[in-house]
């Protein structure tokens, strides 16, 4: 049985303030540094054969620690970065609110169908995501951690499942929350979602 680990990056000074990242390179904050510590804590009870990142600094800052906890080896693939939000990327949203009106009212209840210049739509997301999934699943390793970002790992989520991304909406991913996928004969459980239990630990 395979056993997919997934956690999304911790907190960087946007996620504070609500300004749209997307692709932006934007580093951990302090308390993001602290969330990544507790979790290599937590994630080292596991045993993790293979870490898996987005290239972007938040994602591979979050790994990093992780890595150097627990010693295992990480593997950066561009694929697992967050969704590119075309020009949407650096506002904060009361900019997009104010600025997208209309738009912002398609993201926020019919998500699946925004389509913003310059940007990835969610189904792009969605399949990209996936792809590497099925790649995974087709390695050695058996224990595997992908540290990704919220919208990206929202969308997977679902997309295995093989529930609506309209529902994209009703999923909530913490920074450094855990979520856990097991790969039975029957098809994929998921074992734990949104976990940040870990958190609250001194």
């Amino acid at each position: 049985m395979k056993r997919i680990i997934i956690t999304r990056h911790g907190q960087t000074n946007w996620n504070l303030i609500g300004r749209i990242q997307g692709q932006k390179d934007i580093e951990l904050n302090e308390v993001g540094i602290k969330q990544a510590k507790k979790l290599a804590l937590k994630l080292s009870k596991e045993k993790i054969d293979i870490i898996y990142t987005s290239d972007l600094k938040r994602s591979y800052q979050t790994a990093k620690i992780i890595s150097d906890t627990i010693k295992t080896n990480i593997i950066i693939d561009k694929n697992l970065r967050e969704i590119h939000f075309g020009n949407w990327q650096g506002l904060t949203l009361s900019d997009i609110k104010k600025d997208f009106n209309q738009e912002y009212i398609i993201w926020r209840t019919e998500p699946h169908k925004l389509n913003l210049p310059g940007a990835e739509r969610l189904i792009e997301v969605q399949e990209r995501m996936k792809k590497i999934i099925n790649n995974i699943l087709h390695t050695d390793y058996q224990n595997i951690l992908i540290v990704s970002h919220g919208t990206a790992i929202k969308a997977l989520i679902l997309g295995i499942l093989d529930i609506d991304l309209v529902k994209f909406n009703n999923i909530k991913i913490d920074n450094t929350s855990i979520s856990i996928i097991e790969y039975h004969s029957t098809g994929p459980v998921i074992k734990l979602l949104n976990d940040t239990c870990h958190l609250k630990e001194d």
